[in-house]
């Protein structure tokens, strides 16, 4: 099934293709919850019914990496919701995983950090890290609330609908799941479509506390007013990412040749004027098209 939404403040038309039609039978349903604006209104929608199906299963992928607020709302998301299981999972420690890396034998999965190109520009390495340490985890836990044993086939004798908080303003995020037995499924885009911002005056009608981006404290997706923010407003967060940034260069990560750093001027980060008032900057978890990272 095809349907145009229409882009009111753009004059624009999007053609979205949903991959499912609204009445495929599923063994399980289960929701992708990172504990940020969007998923956390979709999984409080859900539980009071407001798409209809209501899944089963939520599933928290930690990156134990988060800043403290994410966790937080987590935990009264945990006491409010009434008709949805939420999982917590993690593949360990992101942060000590790179920085154990260090040492020139263990392996870590790659961030986008950056570092300088062979023109002398900043060039982003290749992120590897939403698939290891939030796709995986959760994967697993759908494997294993299905009853399947390591290496067991789920092709051919499941299907899983998967829910993901993309809003209206992120269609550009949105992609099939690569395993062909779980079909990928936005509500704030097909079941009740919604902008970012729509979804806070949301949570202010409703009296719920708006939950701020759930991504890494150290992410060099921030842009330079989350930056800015956290520099002013949140120094323990700000001191943890400082440190984080100068320990990626006084030693060399494990295959990573060059200087890395967090921010794209390839300065360390308590060393950026942060350019907050740039109308032209770029949200680079529009980038983020696994659709984990930032809702």
């Amino acid at each position: 099934m095809r349907q145009e939404t229409p882009d009111e403040e753009n004059n624009e038309y999007r053609a979205l293709e949903r991959t499912d039609e609204g009445n495929e039978e599923f063994d399980m349903r289960c929701l992708s919850l990172g504990a940020g604006v969007q998923s956390s209104a979709m999984i409080l929608m859900a539980d009071r019914g407001d798409f209809g199906d209501v899944p089963e299963h939520a599933i928290f992928a930690d990156t134990q990496s988060e800043p403290p607020w994410v966790y937080e709302h987590l935990s009264w998301l945990e006491s409010e919701i009434k008709h949805i299981k939420i999982h917590r999972v993690t593949a360990g420690s992101l942060e000590n995983d790179v920085l154990k890396s260090r040492d020139g034998r263990s392996r870590f999965a790659s961030l986008p950090l950056r570092v300088q190109g062979s023109d002398g520009r900043d060039s982003m390495l290749r992120r590897q890290c939403t698939r290891e340490y939030k796709i995986a985890p959760i994967e697993k836990k759908v494997r294993e609330l299905l009853g399947l044993k390591p290496r067991q086939r789920a092709k051919g004798k499941f299907k899983v609908e998967q829910w993901i908080g993309i809003s209206l303003d992120e269609v550009q995020r949105m992609k099939p799941n690569p395993n062909t037995w779980i079909t990928n499924r936005w509500p704030l885009v097909f079941d009740k479509p919604m902008r970012r911002g729509e979804i806070i005056d949301w949570f202010t009608r409703e009296n719920f506390p708006v939950p701020q981006k759930s991504a890494c404290t150290f992410c060099p997706f921030h842009d330079d007013r989350t930056w800015d923010d956290m520099r002013k407003n949140h120094p323990s967060e700000w001191s943890r990412a400082v440190t984080f940034d100068k320990a990626i260069r006084t030693g060399k990560l494990r295959g990573v040749n060059e200087e890395a750093f967090l921010h794209r001027s390839l300065k360390p980060l308590d060393e950026v004027e942060f350019n907050v008032d740039d109308p032209n900057q770029i949200d680079m978890f529009g980038n983020e098209c696994e659709g984990m990272c930032g809702v």
